[in-house]
């Protein structure tokens, strides 16, 4: 991302980097209580009713935090058929299998397998196999349907495309056993919202959005694009990396687009649950919190920007993108055994830059990439139980 100065940097945020005039919406809010003031966003043409700040669960393995956040006014929860091996999944059916189905919403994704370096899809990528995943995350929730399913880390046209899956889960949505129908996507972002923006098909998209990101114009466009055709939009990595960043500041500046319906911030503990749940009851920008924001951004962080200029000149032709999110996932959330998940996804090894004698890669957030990646795949050797 090009450099900014502190007031058309703050200008981004607040009205979504692309020229969006704030809308009145922002500051409607919905009381839950006489104690407590909510505000809430339609999540597209589903019609959903959902608070700006929602719950990802990938990293929480405490019931009690999920029950607290619900009892607050979060009623959308986002889990994924891989977290924690599918414990993730398991605690949330645990906790809402005896709560009335119409009080919560749940989301969940479901990866497609044998898609290539660039996210297209192959032999493996089969309908079968789509919805054997998706039967088993059910068992997993002890649910009939999920609210949101999403198509797991889309990349590519190909695979936004491929009839497969699309199948498939046109084949859910006709039994009830899902309602509406999205995908997720961290690299290629701006391209494929923009795209799936023209093609009538998905109802939710959940994306990479934080102040940080590299390619954050053309990204701002695309989702305003999809908000327009009436695809609800879900925020995803708003901390830009979750490390030195004041994540009240982060949020808003995420929530300050109209277009970005709720955000999924990861929660572990009550401090951060108490910090979103202020947020979600007053999502203005203090001056200090538009202060810190100028500062961060001055700061590489743990965010890889998704720029994809280092594929091009990688000899290897390495996922780098997707290894430094394996490198975010160690170092900024923190979850080793997160990273080490993905790092199996990759296939890259322990020593995927063994055979290069000198890096030829220049990063547009000056990270040591080749330091990075070697620091990162020695994970691939840990023993799992090493990393819980």
């Amino acid at each position: 991302m090009k450099s900014l100065n502190r007031r058309k940097f703050i200008t981004a945020g607040i009205t979504g980097a692309a020229g969006i005039a704030l809308a009145p919406a922002l500051a409607t809010a919905a009381p839950l209580s006489q104690e407590k003031n909510i505000t809430f966003r339609t999540l597209g043409k589903t019609g959903l009713k959902v608070p700006v700040v929602s719950f990802g669960v990938m990293r929480a393995d405490n019931p009690g935090l999920c029950k607290a956040a619900f009892e607050n006014g979060i009623t959308l929860f986002d889990t994924a058929f891989g977290y924690q091996n599918g414990n993730n999944e398991t605690m949330l059916g645990n906790l809402f299998k005896d709560y009335p189905r119409d009080s919560f919403l749940l989301a969940t994704k479901i990866p497609p397998a044998g898609t290539d370096k660039e996210g297209k899809p192959g032999p493996q990528t089969t309908a079968e196999d789509f919805l054997s995943k998706f039967n088993t995350s059910l068992e997993r929730l002890q649910m009939s349907y999920v609210d949101i399913l999403y198509v797991h880390g889309i990349s590519s046209r190909e695979m936004l495309e491929h009839k497969p899956v699309l199948n498939a889960v046109d084949r859910l949505k006709k039994e009830g056993k899902i309602r509406f129908v999205g995908f997720s996507t961290h690299r290629n972002e701006a391209m494929v919202i923009d795209h799936a923006a023209s093609m009538n098909v998905y109802d939710v998209i959940l994306t990479s959005y934080n102040f940080r990101h590299g390619s954050l114009s053309e990204l701002t466009s695309a989702i305003k694009k999809a908000s327009a055709a009436g695809i609800g939009m879900v925020a995803m990595k708003t901390m830009a990396g979750g490390k030195n960043v004041n994540t009240s500041a982060a949020l808003k500046w995420a929530i300050s687009n109209p277009d970005i319906h709720t955000t999924i911030p990861g929660m572990t503990t009550f401090d951060e649950l108490n910090i979103n749940l202020k947020v979600l009851a007053d999502v203005s920008m203090t001056d200090q919190e538009k202060n810190d924001l100028v500062a961060m951004n001055s700061e590489p962080g743990l965010f890889c920007a998704g720029c994809n200029q280092c594929t091009a000149v990688c000899p290897r032709n390495l996922p780098i993108p997707d290894l430094m999110r394996a490198y975010m996932y160690a170092y900024g959330y923190p979850n080793p055994a997160l990273a080490q998940s993905l790092l199996g996804e990759l296939g890259t090894g322990d020593n995927p830059c063994g055979d290069c004698r000198e890096c030829t890669v220049v990063c547009a957030r000056d990270f040591k990439v080749r330091e990075k990646i070697a620091d990162i795949s020695r994970l691939v050797n840990v023993p799992a139980e090493f990393l819980a």
